[in-house]
């Protein structure tokens, strides 16, 4: 590889330490996206109808709920990191290095919404609508936290944007060093976690420009996210070296994008269908609202 060569530079370092604490930039990445999607949401809901400082106090469940669930997945689905000889089970606690996966994360953080919009008396459908948007711009605003941990990218490659992968020492969170003082780096990659992000971004402007072009029937908002983020979630996984267990040759997260895909598109396409059945018959349907009709003020 020569100087002129382009490449996609990783950092060197994934934390820095304020006194005694030791901040990961992959925890302030998340953090990141948890507020512009709580910001997004807020502001989602009150057009639909809700009232000021619900979706915070419903968000209070929701968010450890599905940091919780995320963890959970990750740890069931890559057990051998934490429980095998040689390895510190205690680790599975240490979210900060990484590992949240996002389907853990949604399934347990749905039931925390859930409890959220029961003590709001509110509609966890609406819900679910109003945050799908600020959810997949929170998870592209996420995966930079695996680029500061230089994980989660593909297979070797030449092109002209290929991702540095440098060689990290996990008890210090820095590059390894060579006997010049340079950073070492391991190879140079597909950067998956850029072309997941951009996806993110993508999906998240068309569930807000069909959202606002059309009136979508009640709980299609967030089964259009699930179909559009797992359509490219299943091509990234396709593309993507770094270990991972395997079923019948392909990783479980392939496999899971798959099912889910198939379960967020067929869900869409019979909202949809019913909808279409029902302003046919009654004319068209107003917009999902967060409350039911007789709780507006």
């Amino acid at each position: 590889m020569t100087d002129s060569d382009s490449f996609i530079p990783s950092p060197t370092v994934n934390a820095f330490h304020l006194g005694p604490l030791t901040i990961h930039f992959y925890a302030l990445c998340i953090m990141a996206g948890i507020v512009f999607a709580v910001w997004l949401t807020s502001r989602r809901w009150h057009a639909r109808g809700g009232h000021a400082g619900e979706v915070l106090d419903i968000c209070l469940w929701a968010v450890p709920a599905g940091i919780i669930g995320g963890r959970i997945y990750h740890v069931i689905t890559d057990p051998e990191l934490y429980f095998q000889p040689g390895r510190n089970p205690w680790n599975a606690f240490a979210i900060w290095d990484g590992g949240l996966g996002i389907w853990g994360a949604v399934a347990l953080g749905i039931v925390g919404a859930w409890v959220g919009c029961r003590r709001k008396h509110v509609s966890l459908v609406a819900f679910m609508d109003a945050a799908a948007p600020g959810l997949v711009f929170a998870q592209a605003l996420g995966r930079w936290g695996n680029w500061f941990n230089n994980e989660l990218y593909g297979d070797p490659t030449t092109l002209p944007w290929k991702l540095q992968i440098h060689q990290m020492d996990p008890a210090t969170g820095s590059a390894v060093m060579d006997a010049s003082g340079n950073p070492m780096v391991i190879g140079y990659f597909q950067p998956t976690f850029l072309y997941e992000s951009i996806w993110c971004i993508a999906v998240g402007a068309v569930l807000l420009y069909l959202d606002r072009r059309f009136v979508l029937g009640a709980g299609s908002v967030f089964a259009l996210y699930v179909a559009g983020y797992t359509a490219g979630r299943f091509a990234f996984e396709l593309m993507r070296s770094d270990y991972a267990n395997l079923i019948l040759g392909l990783r479980v997260n392939t496999w899971v994008a798959g099912l889910i895909f198939l379960a967020g598109a067929a869900a869409f396409a019979l909202l949809f269908r019913r909808k279409r059945s029902a302003a046919a018959n009654t004319g068209p349907s107003p917009a999902p609202t967060a409350l039911p009709q007789n709780e507006h003020s």
